[in-house]
């Protein structure tokens, strides 16, 4: 959930959720009168800060408003604001403190803006996240390390025993990015590099973000998110192999590689098709369209390989949806809708199993699907922000990065959670090197977050 931070003013005001407000009509405004004059141009924006669970107090921010508008919110009918309608300061700023009943349900809750003085209303999403105890840290071996700021992804390559991190820090232009090659046993760094200046921003580097190795040529890809492209490293060295030229990959998310045909796959959350890279001759190929079920375009996210069925899965934020990509004809075999899911992002191929985990960012949960039969199979809440997820073979375990719950949930093909792991701020991404250990990396709250930007190494003891 996006978080807005607002400068405190003496105009906002606090209230809480009593037995009286919850009598109040919503429709009881004193004095308000009605088809007066409409706020045209209304673009008022209210979120709610960090995650709200049941029986917490949440903090419900606002702004766009215009100086004096007058604000209620409604929820189901129940007037959550108090019998006096909050008043916008001189900034176009509310503030307002609510309680959530600890009988609330977990989800995505619309709650009413009604808005007078000019008359105008939206509808905002109130999401209480479900809250796991923390449990299981007695099964897992946990070593952590810091390698660099803003670290984004992780892969690892079983050819040469190493790991490869990317790093990037903050919004364009983005001026700190590193590649780190890593020992997965000591979370030492070998290596680390800085990509080359963005030639079409010089203050700006070709930031790097996704990444992926393809043992067989032994180099390491990348995405250049901003730059909307990919690159590609020697694993040895980490030296430049081959950049790719601007948009060859609008916005260019995950990337994975697959060695026996040759071909570098890269999603884009900006569009409906998947980017295809002759990963031998280093050059572009015809991209592979992704059709939805729906009336909104695919939104590729998360990228997931099942090498043996040449069958790559990836999920849509936009319209919550799972696609299945056949890899040597280069086109997609079918779209699946997913029922449960809000804000589709992470997904892993348990291949021998059959069976696809699919993460909702906004709905806090993951669903296990059987690809053949096209059935979800377990729906389970694991915590706010579930973004990614992978699956171990080894231990037949999936990982579940929660980024707003800064955990990290483990959970068997029946969906039971057999452990939840407190595993630092923002968990981000994770990968295996298929014998029981697991590779995490986190990102920071700021800069003085002693719990941000680190490597963790997850060893499951059997």
């Amino acid at each position: 959930m996006q978080i807005n931070i607002i400068t405190k003013t003496k105009t906002w005001q606090r209230i809480g959720l009593s037995a009286a407000a919850l009598a109040i009509s919503s429709i009881a405004w004193a004095n308000a009168g009605t088809f007066t004059a409409p706020d045209a141009d209304f673009n008022a924006m209210l979120s709610v800060s960090g995650v709200v669970h049941a029986g917490d107090t949440a903090e419900v921010m606002g702004r766009g408003f215009k100086a004096g508008q007058q604000i209620q919110l409604v929820q189901n009918g129940t007037v959550l604001s108090g019998k006096t309608p909050l008043v916008a300061n001189d900034k176009g700023e509310i503030r307002a403190q609510i309680h959530i009943p600890k009988e609330a349900v977990t989800g995505l809750h619309p709650v009413v803006v009604q808005v007078s003085n000019p008359t105008a209303a939206t509808v905002f999403e109130l999401k209480v996240s479900p809250k796991l105890d923390l449990t299981g840290e007695q099964l897992f071996d946990v070593q952590q390390a810091t390698i660099a700021p803003g670290l984004y992804q992780v892969a690892y390559s079983a050819k040469n025993n190493a790991l490869f991190v990317t790093s990037s820090v903050g919004r364009p232009p983005v001026k700190v990015s590193q590649i780190s090659k890593v020992d997965p046993e000591s979370l030492k760094v070998i290596q680390q590099v800085t990509p080359a200046a963005d030639p079409h921003r010089a203050e700006q580097v070709m930031a790097v973000y996704g990444v992926a190795v393809d043992d067989n040529a032994n180099t390491v890809w990348v995405t250049n998110t901003r730059a909307g492209t990919v690159a590609v490293y020697d694993q040895k060295d980490l030296k430049l192999i081959k950049q790719f030229a601007h948009n060859s990959a609008p916005h260019g998310r995950d990337v994975v590689v697959d060695s026996q045909l040759q071909r570098a796959f890269v999603s884009s959350p900006t569009s409906n098709k998947l980017y295809v890279f002759d990963s031998k001759k280093l050059e572009p190929l015809a991209p592979i369209e992704i059709p939805s079920t729906t009336r909104q375009d695919f939104a590729a996210m998360s990228l997931s390989y099942d090498a043996n069925g040449q069958r790559l899965y990836t999920v849509s934020r936009s319209t919550n949806e799972l696609a299945i990509i056949d890899t040597k004809e280069l086109k997609t075999i079918k779209t699946l809708a997913l029922p449960g899911i809000k804000n589709a992002s992470g997904v892993a191929v348990a291949a021998d199993q059959k069976r696809v985990f699919v993460t909702g960012q906004s709905s806090d949960n993951v669903v296990i699907i059987d690809v053949e039969n096209e059935k979800i199979m377990h729906n389970v809440a694991v915590g706010a922000g579930a973004l990614n997820v992978l699956w171990d073979q080894d231990t037949e375990q999936a990982y579940i990065a929660n980024r707003a719950a800064d955990t990290l949930t483990v959970i068997n093909l029946n969906g039971d959670v057999l452990a939840n792991l407190s595993i630092g701020s923002l968990p981000n991404h994770l990968s295996t090197d298929g014998e029981g250990n697991v590779f995490l990396v986190n990102k920071a709250r700021g800069q003085n977050d002693e719990s941000g930007d680190q490597l963790s190494r997850l060893h499951f003891k059997k």
